[in-house]
């Protein structure tokens, strides 16, 4: 227990603030790409996050009961689950898939954000410059600024910034909904194996935050408490998530933009005022995901820096390192201009592992196996632990063990599949060509 911690909304906040984004501008393609079926896919994604999330939790509290040492502080607890239960190749696989992970949605985010203020621009001076040269002047512009702090400095930003986002969901909405039979007759795109499957990719990427909750849950004051937190945050994401997916998908149709907001509007008796309202959502959903790129690429610098042996103080490295890792992320948007294709394999891949494999596979294995065969750390390496007392956990009940089953294998047939369509598409020759080709 912290008494200075985080209460459960405090914590559900983090957690919404951690999720919701770029969410709200692809989940619209996403349904229309699986049909209504998609609608359904969001309310089980949703339940299936926060139980997930929930057991990830509970697995962490037994390591923290296991191994006090965890309960102070610990700046890697999801690679360290890793490591307890699968020994050095459990840490590298969940060690590399958060970092896989990080690095595709800071690709993202610098995509949509380009993407976002090339339309802004355009709809206020006449004038369209190229969202590929966009890249390079946001890149150029955000650079400096991952040289400081750690999120934990920025978070009264991100605070805002996810009210910002919430804002932007409602007027959003109220947009959309203004334009109502403006598309009759509303048509639906042919519902096919990797559209759909890619759409899966986009829907598991709008939900998969878990590898920040250990650290939400350890800064918490009751930590036993995370799963309502957790219960609480897919609720509100749920919300923001549902209205503007179900009524993009019932006006829209397919006529909706793997961007929404680059959806534009026909004429209807309020065409000014939809358009103001979608300006304003742009500009609230440009600032979340440019201050959402800040925080997201911080903690996958500092790992790379930890391999680099870059000093954690200040200096002229730290920002060659960074400016780096900035380049590269940009040599990969320039490269895939297209960033629905991107967040479909980072969904489906690991994503998916992050969010439904390993914490079913984790919580399994933590009760079942006695805590004398668990896996120690000492000095960076896993030993076996010893001079530990008996395991007094409970077995599971049967129905428990089963589901967790059945979610790792939906989870890896749906990820495999997912990820097939996104590589797939990805080297299509159809495919939207690099920028500087």
């Amino acid at each position: 227990m912290h008494a200075s911690g985080l209460n459960i909304p405090f914590a559900a906040f983090f957690i919404v603030g951690e999720i919701a984004g770029s969410g709200v501008l692809a989940l619209p393609k996403a349904i229309d790409d699986t049909g209504w079926i998609g609608l359904v896919l969001i309310v089980a994604c949703a339940l299936l996050s926060s139980y997930t999330g929930s057991i990830l939790g509970q697995a962490w509290l037994i390591v923290q009961e296991r191994f006090p040492e965890y309960k102070k502080s610990c700046p890697d607890p999801y690679p360290v689950l890793g490591e307890k239960t699968f020994g050095k190749k459990g840490r590298y696989v969940v060690s590399f898939s958060i970092n896989f992970t990080l690095f595709g949605v800071s690709t993202v985010f610098l995509l949509l954000a380009s993407e976002n203020i090339e339309d802004l621009i355009e709809q206020w001076s006449g004038k369209d410059l190229s969202f590929c040269y966009w890249l390079l002047i946001l890149a150029a512009a955000v650079c400096p600024l991952t040289w400081f702090g750690t999120p934990a400095d920025f978070w009264p930003v991100a605070v805002g910034a996810t009210l910002a986002t919430a804002v932007a969901c409602v007027l959003l909405v109220i947009k959309v909904a203004m334009e109502n039979g403006a598309w009759d007759p509303v048509l639906h795109s042919t519902t096919e194996f990797e559209p759909f499957f890619m759409a899966f990719g986009t829907i598991v990427f709008a939900f998969g935050g878990h590898p920040a909750f250990p650290t939400f849950q350890t800064d918490m004051k009751k930590p036993g408490d995370f799963k309502w937190a957790v219960l609480l945050g897919y609720l509100v994401v749920m919300v923001m998530y549902l209205p503007i997916s179900s009524v993009a998908y019932f006006i829209y149709g397919k006529n909706v933009q793997s961007n929404i907001l680059l959806t534009k509007s026909r004429d209807v008796d309020n065409k000014e005022v939809s358009d103001v309202i979608n300006q304003v959502v742009e500009v609230l959903i440009t600032i979340h995901l440019i201050l959402g790129l800040l925080i997201v690429i911080n903690p996958f610098c500092q790992e790379l820096e930890s391999y680099a042996r870059v000093p954690r103080h200040f200096t002229w490295k730290r920002c060659v390192f960074r400016s780096v890792v900035v380049i590269v992320i940009l040599f990969v948007a320039e490269s895939i201009p297209k960033f629905g294709a991107i967040l479909s394999l980072v969904g489906g891949s690991t994503v998916t592992l992050l969010a439904y494999i390993c914490p079913s596979l984790f919580y399994l294995k933590l009760k079942s196996v006695r805590q004398e065969d668990m896996v120690e750390i000492v000095n960076g390496h896993s030993v076996d632990s010893i001079s530990l007392t008996q395991d007094k956990s409970q077995g599971l009940p049967l129905w428990v063990k089963v589901m967790n089953i059945e979610i790792i294998l939906l989870g890896t047939v749906a990820g495999i599949a997912s990820t097939y369509s996104a590589i797939k598409s990805i080297i299509n020759s159809n495919f939207s060509k690099p920028c500087y080709l």
